[in-house]
């Protein structure tokens, strides 16, 4: 396999000057003036989108631009609609009206088969959901959940024994597995390459815009005196599925999807549309709409409905694949999922209080989107993998440091101390905070960018399968574990989250500053952990053009 890069030995005309691969005397830092006064180096992955970037300045005010955000909006409202049910039972459980229905407990087996039974679902409608997604659209993938959902809805809502309620949770499960495997796809699909990773990153925060509204509706309605304290929660989560069900009449197909299916005028008027100005002949949109006819199969495996080939026999398909493992086995598995039992585990800290529980649970809701938020304004900059790794690891000092308090507050029995109780709520908030700003943006990031687009869907029901068994690990065993050995489970998660951050470290693959298309020659490459990592320095003169472009380097 050819190591050099994509763009060496080659002269392109790049931001309407010639980009030259001669030699320049620059250092290597950033920012050194070099040939011209006022001319300085700059490290880029791809120096013919930086320039193509930089000469079709789209105009985020103009109104398609307004549109583009509305289509992004109606993916991030999929989002909502699975985090919502990751706020909802912890606070529904706790609620004196459902347990007088339910008599399930807030810990064992019942209450690990009414969450479990959510993931269940999820997992065995992924596939289906691959397939329709790639066969009629994200557009339509994304209506059709919607509507399962609603049923799923109906049917918990009303429910008066724990079979029905489940047989619900499931229904529940089946439609968010075909809303969130066309979402994320549909989000970096219409996306211009430099927004990308915000595009993608808001979408994946749709989770706290469900689990926020979640808290706050759990939390209002406990002081509801009958059966509707926890009917009307259930209720309100088919408010976003409304919204998406309505809005998906509203916004275009993706282009990569119509390229994938032969409608390729459709796609380069949605391109010139979106990402150009208006002008089809802008450099973005003719740099984008080459790279899409190179990369994208009409006869790809998207048109063979259970071929999942290419992730084991090809060499770029194993490690696409295993950044869509790792993403989706640690985004789940890295103490976040304790989250579904926050009332439980803000009383075995000394909250008995359940109304002081919920409010808590809707403060760690808004503590940990403002964590995530942050890390959107900064996911089209920042190094994925840096955070990836950095990240990890301080999720696992912030737990280590909760489940030596929880120890030292469990040693002292019925004379708990302020000051251990506060520092552990303190590290279970802080631990939140980080995770969100590590994963919650790059959950929908690193397999929507790992993957191309005519595996994208098939690697994203993947990614739903591996999420929601990580899931319902979570759900079935969490509410025992807790039960049997209490604070001690965090323990798991200390150890985890070390072995995480020295798998990102080997394996993890840089993505950020490249088209999706380019990310084929880095896949391709003997170690693409070391190709994702070369940068190309090209010479920006004073005026903004690019004009030359020198040798690479690793970052």
């Amino acid at each position: 396999m050819d190591d050099s890069h994509p763009m060496e030995d080659k002269k392109r005309h790049v931001g309407g000057v010639l980009v030259s691969h001669e030699h320049v005397a620059v250092s290597e830092g950033s920012g050194v003036t070099a040939n011209a006064e006022g001319a300085k180096a700059k490290a880029v992955h791809n120096a013919e989108l930086y320039a193509a970037i930089h000469e079709t300045k789209i105009n985020y005010k103009s109104r398609e631009s307004l549109h583009l955000y509305f289509a992004v909006f109606v993916a991030f409202c999929c989002a909502c609609a699975n985090g919502y049910d990751g706020s909802l039972l912890t606070g529904v459980i706790a609620m004196e009206h459902f347990q007088n229905t339910f008599h399930s407990g807030k810990t064992g087996t019942i209450v690990s088969l009414m969450f479990s039974l959510y993931t269940v679902g999820a997992m065995v409608g992924s596939p289906f959901a691959a397939i329709l997604s790639d066969k009629f659209g994200r557009r339509v993938c994304m209506f059709w959940g919607g509507i399962v959902i609603i049923v799923g809805m109906l049917i918990i809502s009303t429910s008066y024994a724990i079979p029905q309620f489940v047989v619900g949770r499931f229904v529940l499960g089946v439609g968010i597995a075909i809303m969130t495997v066309a979402a994320p796809a549909y989000a970096v699909e219409i996306s211009p390459p430099h927004w990308r990773g915000r595009a993608t990153g808001f979408y994946n925060c749709g989770w706290f815009g469900g689990s926020i509204p979640a808290a706050a509706v759990v939390y209002g309605c406990n002081k509801i005196d009958n059966d509707y304290s926890w009917r009307i929660p259930l209720i309100v989560q088919a408010l976003a599925c409304i919204v998406v069900i309505i809005g998906v009449w509203f916004i275009p197909e993706s282009p990569r999807y119509l390229i994938a299916n032969g409608r390729e005028a459709e796609a380069v008027a949605f391109l010139a549309k979106y990402h150009g100005n208006g002008n089809p002949e802008s450099r973005l949109v003719q740099l984008e709409i080459e790279e899409m006819r190179d990369g994208i199969r009409q006869d790809g495996i998207d048109k063979r409905p259970w071929d999942y080939r290419p992730f084991i026999l090809s060499h770029s398909g194993r490690w696409r694949i295993a950044q869509v493992l790792m993403i989706s086995i640690f985004g789940q598995f890295s103490g976040n999922g304790l989250g579904y039992f926050n009332t439980t585990i803000f009383e075995i800290i000394g909250v008995t209080s359940v109304e002081l529980q919920l409010a808590y649970n809707l403060l760690n809701s808004v503590l940990s989107a403002i964590g995530a938020l942050a890390a959107v304004a900064y996911t089209d900059t920042m190094p994925r993998r840096k955070v990836l790794v950095f990240g990890t690891l301080a999720c696992a000092a912030a737990l280590a440091t909760n489940s030596g308090l929880s120890a030292a507050l469990d040693a002292q029995g019925d004379n708990i101390q302020d000051s251990y109780a506060k520092g552990a709520l303190a590290s279970y908030f802080l631990f939140n905070v980080i995770f969100s700003f590590t994963y919650t943006p790059l959950q929908g990031v690193i397999p929507t960018e790992a993957l191309e687009t005519t595996t994208r869907a098939k690697g994203l029901a993947c990614s739903s399968v591996i999420v929601y068994a990580m899931g319902f690990i979570n759900q079935f065993a969490g509410p025992i574990a807790l039960g049997n050995i209490q604070y001690k489970y965090i323990y798991v998660f200390v150890g985890w989250d070390v072995v995480e951050a020295i798998m990102w470290f080997l394996f993890g693959v840089e993505s950020q500053g490249r088209t999706l298309e380019q990310l084929e020659w880095v896949y391709n490459q003997p170690n693409p952990v070391k190709a994702s990592l070369k940068v190309d320095k090209v010479i920006v003169q004073a005026d903004g053009k690019v004009t030359e472009k020198v040798v690479t380097s690793n970052a």
